[in-house]
């Protein structure tokens, strides 16, 4: 059965204006995503996974000097719509975010159940249907009724994470993007919130980008794998695929930090730090090369283009062989 094509982002840059000069911290994305997929977008911290999330949902800061590009939702292009359309129209009702720290993103003085219920009534909604649906949205995420009258601070921060949930889903989006949505909890709350995103997946028919750093939780989830680094994409792999034997060298590495259950390998870590992303563009090769295992002189040279292999796409100078992506 052939996959229904949900979300599609064309050379996507996003550039923060700084003293010291232009942030390259999205810088000419590819990706698609599909209905009902979940793509784990993973990289180190400062590689541009929550600048990717803010450029696709227009959460743009005043510092911005660059942001173009193309971001297709169901064959429509968002880029073009002006920012009151896009607020009205995309963001929260066809695209919706669940942070990275739910406690600062709920209001302290408001009572979390007329939260989750706001993206309902600013769009014309009875607020007592409005909250009639946030209490079946809240069964749906195991949160008890009668929390709806609770603030955010009288909650546990794997309750504060359901709500956030809760206030994703409550419009019914095609695609919910959570930005480490439990790097603030303890792994048993993790876990929970990881089964709570797989079974809404299926139930809801809902499509999720997740942003992490942490591999472990996020192959819970994953159909996909998308890998950032420096700002550009240099992996796009099916989950199967990537979690037993990625293609590129900086995915390798990645997957040789995280400990096993079975097995008595050694740990490996990636020497030196990701690239500053100031003055990036000045990087004539690729911008893993000083770091990488596998390096050639073609490498230092001049950058890969995306070669496919399969379904799956790499930015490597090791797979020349295969088709060129145009």
């Amino acid at each position: 059965m052939e996959k229904e094509l949900l979300l599609k982002i064309r050379d996507l840059h996003l550039h923060f204006k700084v003293r010291a000069g232009a942030v390259r911290a999205v810088d000419g994305v590819n990706f698609e995503l599909y209905k009902n997929e979940a793509i784990v977008i993973l990289g180190e911290s400062g590689c541009g996974k929550s600048s990717l999330t803010k450029a696709i949902l227009r959460l743009l800061p005043k510092n911005v000097e660059t942001y173009k590009g193309k971001v297709f939702l169901n064959g429509l292009e968002t880029m073009e719509l002006d920012d009151e359309t896009f607020r009205k129209e995309i963001r929260w009702n066809k695209m919706s975010l669940v942070p990275q720290a739910a406690m600062t993103s709920l209001n302290p003085v408001l009572k979390v159940g007329n939260q989750v219920a706001e993206p309902l009534t600013i769009n014309g909604v009875d607020k007592g249907e409005a909250m009639e649906k946030v209490i079946d949205m809240f069964k749906s995420v195991g949160v008890p009724e009668d929390f709806i009258n609770r603030y955010a601070f009288e909650l546990s921060g794997g309750m504060r994470q359901r709500v956030a949930i809760a206030m994703s889903l409550i419009t019914v989006p095609d695609v919910v993007i959570l930005d480490e949505p439990t790097s603030a909890l303890d792994v048993l709350t993790q876990a929970n919130i990881m089964n709570l995103l797989k079974r809404i997946k299926y139930e809801e028919d809902v499509s999720y980008i997740l942003v992490t750093h942490d591999i472990a939780t996020s192959s819970e989830l994953a159909d996909r794998v998308v890998v950032m680094y420096a700002g550009e994409i240099i992996e796009a792999t099916s989950a199967g695929i990537f979690f037993k034997n990625p293609y590129h060298p900086y995915s390798k590495k990645l997957m040789a930090s995280v400990p096993k259950l079975r097995g008595e390998e050694e740990l490996e870590f990636i020497v030196g730090k990701p690239p500053s992303l100031i003055g990036i563009e000045k990087t004539a090769g690729c911008r893993f090369a000083p770091r990488c295992p596998n390096k050639m002189p073609i490498c230092e040279k001049q950058s890969p283009p995306v070669y496919k292999i399969g379904d799956d796409k790499v930015k490597c100078w090791l797979y020349e062989e295969k088709e060129e992506v145009k």
